[in-house]
């Protein structure tokens, strides 16, 4: 059955539905495309209240704040120890959306990833574009840039060992591949012709 919260600030609906799907428990991490950082501060208030109004428990997940290595002030400020991220001059990045020099919330996307024991990791535009481009292959998703780079943040922290298989780990996607330019075309097909199915 699925219910439906109309009243709910949008934070709390999100993470609402997230604890529903999830049998009103929570995944143990969640990486989240960290630009403003207004989406992973709101989740981190909203898990809150969801336990105040009774519908979660005391459990957590870790928050990861993913950001591209051209524009990773969070991370910087993160691995630094500090409460607030200086402006990361020279911004650059194939994803727009997480390319913000200075995030105004800077302090609270810092405070949500130390309270639940997350960590800020970056990513390359390499790696972001190979994650697009395995997860449009391999699983038929047309991930935006954002998307990409949390899944390449979450193969990285495998690989390192933040992250265990084991764990039950939830990848934002914030918007859909079709905004960006699709990657060239190498493959046609003739609709004149009869498919041949081992081009594919």
């Amino acid at each position: 059955m699925v219910r439906s919260f109309p009243r709910l600030p949008v934070g709390l609906q999100t993470v609402s539905e997230l604890a529903e799907q999830f049998g009103w428990t929570v995944p143990d991490v969640i990486f989240y495309p960290t630009g403003g950082g207004t989406g992973l501060i709101g989740m981190w208030k909203a898990f809150a209240e969801l336990e105040a109004i009774g519908f979660i428990g005391k459990k957590r997940p870790r928050m990861v704040a993913v950001q591209a290595s051209g524009c990773a002030p969070m991370v910087r400020a993160y691995e630094a120890g500090v409460e607030h991220a200086e402006r990361w001059d020279n911004a650059h990045t194939i994803a727009s959306g997480i390319r913000v020099p200075q995030a105004i919330g800077d302090f609270l996307i810092l405070r949500a990833v130390r309270e639940s024991g997350g960590f800020a990791i970056a990513v390359s535009d390499e790696a972001i574009t190979q994650a697009l481009d395995e997860a449009a292959r391999e699983e038929g998703f047309l991930l935006c840039p954002e998307g990409a780079a949390t899944y390449a943040a979450y193969k990285q922290s495998l690989a390192d060992g933040r992250v265990k298989k084991s764990e039950q780990a939830l990848l934002f996607n914030c918007a859909t591949g079709l905004k960006y330019p699709l990657p060239p075309i190498r493959r046609t097909l003739d609709r004149h012709k009869p498919i041949d199915f081992s081009m594919f």
